[in-house]
């Protein structure tokens, strides 16, 4: 792997202690990206152990397929589809589940993936390069009003209005194909920036979010965590940016509270159902050493649950 898209796991030591492993436990990577994480979690397993890994990255799925290893399961799908490959699988709970969200690095640095303005390239964004719409593709075809939405509901963008109208009209003369397009227009739209950042990085950062279906996927998958894990199991999730943050913080703080009666309704407290999970500690953010090591890190934010 080169040093252009080598990948570097963000806590790795402390997401897999976090799961607390079981040496025959069954475990699931919903982000296999290059295999940091699983191969962690392999080295802790015994040989009754397993580990499902899911990706919707063909190149990931290429990757994993050097891990000569019986005890691992690669599933080419995004991890949205949790529940149906256990079952499709034979399982029932897992033990513990690790989710590490966001774009890994090799995506953002190959530049035929269209996930960065640093290189001219295809507007592509999907992380799953087989199947699926592509960022050019959907900016041909989504209104000034659908675009605005995505710009300032996944990037907080405040310029999104401007953001649109300014695609919109471009695209009258001539398609909207790659990343230098696209980013140069952004510029144009983008009155003003906070210091050291691009004016199209939270456009860019915005129509990956909306081509590969982020938050929703992430929506998805947590519940199904929650009613598959085993008593004891854990999920540790980990989160690049608040919006993500967001989601992983309200089901889990959720799924931990106790069942309020109806107001009105005499209920004792005894006769309530338990919460299902609980929180395991505080949120957990890089150390100093690591951010240094690894400035992409700087924003990653971890939080783990346990089932009752």
């Amino acid at each position: 792997m080169s040093a252009a898209t080598a990948h570097v796991t963000v806590l790795l030591e402390e997401a897999v202690a976090a799961l607390s492993i079981k040496s025959d436990g069954v475990y699931v990577d919903g982000t296999f990206g290059r295999g940091g994480h699983s191969r962690a979690i392999l080295a802790q397993l015994g040989p009754q152990g397993r580990l499902i890994a899911f990706d919707r990255d063909p190149t990931a799925i290429a990757a994993g397929a050097a891990i000569a290893d019986a005890r691992l399961t690669l599933v080419h799908e995004p991890f949205s589809e949790f529940a149906p490959t256990l079952a499709r699988l034979g399982l029932t709970h897992v033990d513990g589940v690790l989710l590490d969200l966001g774009v890994s690095s090799p995506q953002l640095d190959d530049a035929s993936r269209g996930m960065s303005f640093r290189f001219d390239a295809p507007l592509d964004m999907r992380m799953d390069t087989s199947r699926g719409e592509t960022a050019a593709e959907w900016l041909a075809r989504a209104s000034a009003s659908e675009i605005a939405k995505v710009v300032r509901d996944y990037g907080e963008e405040r310029f999104a209005n401007a953001i649109a109208k300014t695609l919109v009209a471009a695209r009258a003369g001539q398609p909207l194909t790659t990343t230098r397009q696209l980013a140069a227009l952004v510029e144009t739209a983008v009155r003003t920036r906070e210091p050291g950042q691009h004016p199209a990085t939270r456009t860019f950062q915005a129509l990956r979010i909306h081509i590969n279906r982020e938050l929703e996927e992430l929506s998805m998958i947590l519940p199904q965590c929650v009613h598959h894990l085993s008593p004891g199991g854990r999920i540790a999730v980990i989160s690049f940016h608040s919006l993500e943050d967001r989601i992983a913080k309200n089901v889990l703080r959720d799924a931990s509270k106790s069942v309020e009666p109806p107001p009105g309704i005499p209920v004792r407290a005894a006769d309530l159902p338990p919460p299902l999970m609980r929180l395991i500690g505080k949120p957990v953010r890089p150390s100093e050493a690591e951010v240094a090591a690894n400035p992409r890190s700087r924003s990653a934010i971890m939080r783990v649950a346990e089932r009752l």
